[in-house]
């Protein structure tokens, strides 16, 4: 027995525009997005073969943007969507999806289980837009994480080429009645220069700044760029093109940048959504020779083999990046030296280490999960080298540099399974000088009552409260001094440089955390938010009545408000500044599972913490009681002339955290143990 025939194509009925819609999702994606999307969601209309393009972080997200699309056709192009195909994919066929359906008057047809042909529509647009993206992608030598760009791309560019099975016409043609403009379309991922504005500029400062360009804004009629020094997409419609060159190293001429005419950049406006430019003069012969700042950027190279699972080769010594500075710089003086208790977390979330973690960077690249560590420390100097946290130099006299440490830390969920491995490279800032290497260093951290309170408000009114996290938030920040630190494991420099200048801060220097909250600050506040009287870790917004609350512990926000929409749209800005993942309803923040009750009440638990540290003091099998203390304990002051080594100092540490966070009825018990 085989399957039956399809029917040709001759047999099939002819549909007027957006009278029938396919969906198909293509993922997860073997990379996150820079906006750290993992899934494609692509809607085709069957008549004029016009597609559109979501980015999803979750399947569940197309739900919103299948109404939002449909809703949308009817409203700008008064035509009634009247069927819809797709697989039968859950997130599809959602109870919500049905009954919005049923009230548009919109019939949905599934395919049969194993018969793609009958999706053949979507799936093979799909195939159409993932094959043109890594084209693009491999041409423009960029990464993996930009496919969401490419294929957002690629998908505007499909739907300005003509096809046979429309008359040779195009789908724009179709659906908006003329015929679309090209002149204002460029080479994916070449090089751009973008205008800073003189009201954002000192005189002396240069006029551009190197990018990449990435696409075509759909709201506004300007282009998608990625700033190569910031390490972000931005939009801007003062750019000069160099479709002959493509790369992330920046290059910028003085030439580049006294082309790059703003009166020039007129805008032609001959259709709907329709972006149109003109170029900004013509290109001048590129000196041949590269200039010292692109020779420095590409200076520094990741050491090969690092998202590789075998191990180095023997033979070559490991790179010690304290033994380089000391031999260059001699001995520190007593300044220099960290204190005693300087192996102790300051963190105590932070300070509970599993033995599964490696300590230096030969036991995570040769240990038993050095698949997962490499792949982790791979993707942090990836990270550095988008975000230009780095570039490579030689260490002018009298400077030093200081060390830095590979950190790997594995990220749990609540229920201790294993989320992800990371590796941070992190600056030995207990080096630094006061005065020399960094001036101020405070910065604000979240109080538990805030966190407490934003819980408990949340709960009691039924908003929503999700969670972000900023990818590596402290990249973001821009370095005021001039820092110098000696080249880390893993990364390869040219013999004309010996350290790198650190362009960004990175985590372990002194004044890192304060620079990231003055960046995360300065944009929130350009938003609409002020801070709170009480906090400056709490942000307000309130708009026509409603109002959202952002709270922020260094990367971890949280979001609640009493508006789902401003909810979202605040999202939206944060994801467009910043690189990050988003976990939706908080369920996990800074060590604290948020339980639900039946009664309609939260608990923050911190189970896991607890038996993570009974386990690192060696508790782990002792006797639990129903007190927290004994009221009748007396502790006295040894006499003893020799001092015991033991981590007191970090046991009553892990208490205060306990304490303060979810557990006040242990307060006794850490009263008696601070006196001593």
């Amino acid at each position: 027995m085989v399957q039956k025939p399809f029917p040709s194509n001759r047999d099939k009925r002819h549909y007027d525009t957006f009278e029938l819609l396919h969906f198909d999702i293509c993922g997860p994606m073997e990379e996150n997005s820079l906006g750290g999307s993992k899934y494609l969601l692509l809607i085709v209309d069957e008549a004029s073969g016009c597609m559109k393009g979501f980015c999803l972080r979750a399947k569940s997200e197309s739900e919103d943007c299948i109404k939002t699309y449909i809703m949308k056709v009817q409203t700008q192009f008064g035509k009634k969507v009247k069927f819809v195909r797709h697989d039968g994919a859950r997130e599809f066929a959602t109870n919500s999806l049905k009954a919005f359906y049923e009230d548009e008057g919109i019939e949905q047809q599934t395919t049969v289980p194993y018969a793609h042909q009958t999706n053949g529509t979507a799936e093979r647009a799909i195939r159409t837009i993932v094959t043109i993206g890594r084209s693009m992608l491999h041409h423009a030598k960029l990464d993996k994480c930009f496919w969401a760009e490419a294929a957002m791309t690629a998908i505007n560019v499909k739907n300005r080429l003509p096809s046979p099975k429309i008359e040779h016409k195009t789908p724009f043609e179709i659906v908006y009645k003329s015929k679309p403009s090209v002149k204002h379309m460029r080479v994916f991922g070449c090089r751009t220069y973008i205008l800073t504005p003189k009201e954002k500029r000192l005189k002396w400062d240069p006029k551009a700044r190197a990018g990449i360009f990435l696409g075509y804004e759909e709201v506004s009629k300007a282009y998608r760029l990625y700033d190569i020094e910031a390490g972000q997409v931005v939009i801007s419609r003062d750019v000069n093109f160099d479709e002959s060159a493509f790369g992330l190293s920046p290059r910028i001429s003085d030439e580049d940048v006294d082309d790059l005419d703003v009166d020039s950049l007129d805008i032609d406006d001959d259709g709907p959504r329709q972006t149109e430019y003109k170029q900004a003069g013509k290109r001048k012969s590129r000196p041949s020779d590269e200039d010292e700042a692109a020779r420095r950027q590409r200076a520094v190279r990741h050491r090969p083999g690092l998202e590789e699972a075998s191990a180095p080769d023997s033979s070559s010594s490991p790179h010690r990046a304290d033994a380089d500075e000391e031999e260059k710089h001699g001995d520190e003086d007593e300044e220099s030296t960290p204190p005693v208790f300087w192996c102790a977390s300051a963190n105590p979330v932070e300070a509970t280490v599993d033995l599964s973690e490696p300590s230096t960077f030969q036991e995570a690249v040769n240990g038993p999960d050095q698949v997962h560590w490499r792949k982790a420390i791979h993707a942090e100097l990836k990270s550095m080298r988008l975000r230009g946290v780095f570039r490579a130099a030689k260490l002018p006299n009298g400077q030093r540099a200081i060390g830095t440490k590979w950190v790997f830390k594995i990220k749990r969920k609540a229920d201790g399974s294993i989320e992800k491995y990371k590796a941070r490279l992190v600056a030995k800032g207990f080096k630094q000088k006061y005065g020399i290497d960094y001036t101020e260093t405070f910065s604000p951290v979240v109080k538990y009552v805030t966190l407490r309170m934003i819980i408990a408000i949340a709960k009691y009114f039924g908003w929503p409260l999700d969670q972000l996290d900023v990818v590596t938030a402290f990249l973001y920040g821009i370095m005021k001094e001039l820092v110098f630190c000696a080249v880390p494991e893993g990364v390869d420099l040219d013999d004309d440089f010996d350290c790198l200048e650190l362009v960004k801060a990175i985590y372990g220097l002194k004044q890192a955390s304060r620079v990231w909250n003055e960046t995360f600050d300065e944009f929130v506040c350009s938003i609409g938010f002020q801070v709170s009287a009480s906090d400056p870790c709490l942000y307000i917004k309130v708009v026509d009545g409603h109002c959202v609350l952002v709270l922020v512990y260094v990367d971890d926000v949280l979001i609640t408000g009493s508006s789902p929409e401003l909810i979202s749209r605040t999202k939206t800005d944060l994801k467009t500044r910043f690189e990050m993942t988003d976990s939706g309803k908080c369920a996990f923040v800074l060590g604290i599972e948020l339980v639900d009750g039946p009664d309609g009440s939260v608990t923050m638990c911190q189970r896991r913490y607890v038996d993570d540290i009974l386990k690192r003091f060696g508790m782990d099998e002792c006797k639990a009681v129903v007190s927290p203390v004994d009221i009748s304990t007396r502790l006295i002051s040894s006499d003893a002339a020799t001092k015991v080594n033991a981590p007191f100092r970090e046991a009553v540490g892990a208490l205060m955290h306990l304490m303060t966070a979810t557990r006040p009825d242990i307060i006794e018990s850490y009263r008696f143990g601070i006196g001593y």
